[in-house]
């Protein structure tokens, strides 16, 4: 594993995957049901879903978390991280 503040063998810093999907389906929650939940359009969380998002702010995380009684950990992974 690559530590986060050293970047990978082309340069880049390994990219941030994001493992909602895998949550939702732990949890059989719907996404629309999830977005009205905690105050986002479904548009928004499908952008969040598929990774095509620069940042997400910390409240939107909390909120998530709150929602789906998780970590940040459940829903964030570092590509190519082997456990």
């Amino acid at each position: 594993m690559t530590p986060l503040s050293e970047p990978g063998a082309d340069g880049e810093p390994p990219a941030i995957v994001v493992t909602l999907d895998v949550m939702l389906a732990r949890r059989k929650m719907k996404a629309k049901d999830l977005a009205a939940r905690i105050g986002i359009t479904e548009a928004n969380l499908s952008l969040l879903r598929s990774g095509k998002v620069k940042g997400v702010r910390f409240d939107t995380l909390a909120r998530l978390c709150a929602a789906l009684d998780c970590r940040p950990g459940d829903l964030l992974d570092v590509e190519g991280r082997e456990d």
